[in-house]
């Protein structure tokens, strides 16, 4: 009789070292966990990221469908475009 316990305390053991085993090294470890929350904290800084630089092309978007302000404004800076009777100046450095 004095074996049973002996044997339950073995199974008992082996069970526990398999559960530490999960917790630390295997599948769900804590490591894991913990890289992948840090990847859930990156990724959602990158949408955020995204997110705004959607809102400024919609707003570019809507603005240039609104008026044609904002398309003199790019025609002007960004193609070097003038009205009649404008003289262009540029000053090199």
């Amino acid at each position: 009789m004095a074996k049973a316990p002996y044997w339950l305390f073995l199974v008992l053991l082996l069970v526990l070292s398999g559960l530490q085993y999960r917790l630390w090294v295997g599948d769900g470890s804590l490591a894991q966990v913990t890289d992948l929350q840090h990847q859930i904290s990156e990724q959602k800084g990158e949408n955020e990221r995204l997110l705004e630089r959607n809102r400024v092309l919609e707003a570019e978007v809507t603005e240039l469908k609104k008026g044609t302000e904002t398309v003199e404004e790019r025609a002007r800076h960004e193609l070097g475009m003038v009205k009649d009777g404008e003289t262009l100046y540029q000053l090199a450095e």
